[in-house]
């Protein structure tokens, strides 16, 4: 079995869970101590139950959020550059994916609108 990172909330969650998988805490204290309500402290529970304490673990960790492509990203900012540069950053994120077929996202949004991405004519902002 290989190693397990946890977070010290996921640790303190497999001590807790531990207690009330041995009747040593009620379903309420367990979710008062992990500060989440009983009914997630029971599906909790059941993982622990199920898969001991890797299964605690953050289950995306490693993963890739749903972000652009690097690619994708500068792709998009030099349309920007090239033709919304006046823009605010929400209309020009949807004149990206109306006319160039480039799907943007709010954290897109605030990207675009970083002084990176806009240039003044002087070429600072």
């Amino acid at each position: 079995m290989g190693v397990v990172l946890m977070s010290k909330r996921e640790l303190n969650r497999i001590d807790v869970l531990a207690r009330l998988d041995g009747r040593r805490l009620t379903t309420l204290a367990a979710a008062d101590l992990m500060r989440v309500t009983q009914r997630q402290t029971h599906r909790l529970l059941k993982r622990y139950r199920d898969g001991g304490a890797p299964a605690i673990a953050n289950r995306r960790r490693g993963r890739p959020n749903n972000r652009l492509s690097d690619v994708a990203r500068d792709h998009a900012i030099a349309l920007v550059r090239e033709y919304y540069a006046d823009f605010g950053p929400t209309l020009a994120a949807e004149k990206l994916g109306e006319r160039h077929d480039v799907p943007t996202a709010r954290a897109t949004d605030r990207l675009m609108s970083s002084p990176f991405c806009h240039q003044t004519r002087s070429g600072a902002r």
